[in-house]
C-alpha cells in the first residue's frame, strides 16, 4: 500500500509540476473534483485535454447531486486533483455529502491528493483566503489533514504575504507554510517531506509570529 501523500501547489501548475504530482502516484487514474470553481465545464474540457495520453481523467460532480457511489467511485481512482476556487464554498458542499470523510480514507489507504491554491489549502486546518470577499482573511475550519495554516500564490498576490504574516504575528492564526505559484509541498502522512520548483526561484516559506523562513527547495 502507498503511504498517504499530499502535493499542495502554490498556484495553477505547469506541465513540469503535472508530471511531478503524477510521477509520486501509485497509478494513473484522476479524479477531477471542480467544485470550488463551480465545476465550470470549460475548465473542465481543458484538463481533459492537458492529461490526455498522460492520465485517465474522470470527472467528480455535486451538481445536481453526487454520484450514489460516491465513495467507492472516488476509491477507484489513484490521484484526486482539486483546483482553485471559493475554499469555503467548497468545503461545504464537501461536507454536506459526506465526501469529507470520503477524502481521508481515500488518503488513508494511498490515493494522492493534490490541487492548487483552494485545492492546495483546503488540507490544512487554517488558511489565508478570498473565499467570503475581495479582502483576503483566515479561516479556521479546513479538513484538518495536515496541522497548521497554508497561504498559496504568495508571490503571485501582493497582499497574500502581508496579510498571512499578519494573522499569524498579531492575531494569533497557526503558524504555516507558504508556496509561491510555481512551489509545491510534498507531504508524507502529516511531515513535510520535501519542496520543490517547477521554476527559478519559486520557493516554500515557514511562517512562525514574527519570522518567515526559507525552506529548502529542490528545482524540478
Amino acid at each position: 500500500m502507498h503511504s498517504p501523500q499530499i502535493v499542495g501547489i502554490g498556484g495553477f501548475p505547469n506541465d513540469v509540476m503535472l508530471e511531478y504530482v503524477l510521477g509520486l502516484a501509485r497509478g494513473r487514474k484522476l479524479l477531477y473534483v471542480p467544485t470550488a470553481g463551480m465545476e465550470d465545464p470549460a475548465w473542465t474540457v481543458e484538463w481533459y485535454g492537458r492529461l490526455r495520453g498522460r492520465a485517465d481523467m474522470s470527472l467528480l460532480r455535486f451538481n445536481p447531486w453526487p454520484p450514489r457511489d460516491l465513495r467507492s467511485f472516488t476509491l477507484e481512482h489513484d490521484v484526486v486533483l482539486v483546483p482553485g476556487g471559493n475554499t469555503a464554498n467548497m468545503l461545504a458542499v464537501w461536507r454536506a455529502h459526506g465526501f469529507d470523510r470520503v477524502l481521508r480514507e481515500a488518503w488513508e489507504t494511498g490515493v494522492l491528493l493534490t490541487g492548487w491554491s483552494a485545492g492546495m489549502i483546503c488540507w490544512f486546518e487554517a488558511s489565508v483566503t478570498d473565499s467570503f470577499g475581495p479582502e483576503l482573511v483566515g479561516m479556521r475550519d479546513g479538513l484538518g489533514f495536515l496541522p497548521g495554516s497554508a497561504c498559496p500564490h504568495y508571490d503571485g498576490e501582493e497582499q497574500r504575504r502581508p496579510v498571512y504574516r499578519r494573522l499569524v504575528a498579531e492575531e494569533g492564526f497557526p503558524a504555516g507554510l507558504a508556496l509561491d505559484d510555481a512551489a509545491a509541498a510534498l507531504f508524507v502522512g502529516s511531515e513535510l517531506r520535501e519542496i520543490v520548483a517547477s521554476s527559478p526561484g519559486a520557493s516554500g516559506y515557514r511562517v512562525d509570529p514574527g519570522a518567515e523562513e526559507p525552506l529548502e527547495t529542490r528545482q524540478l
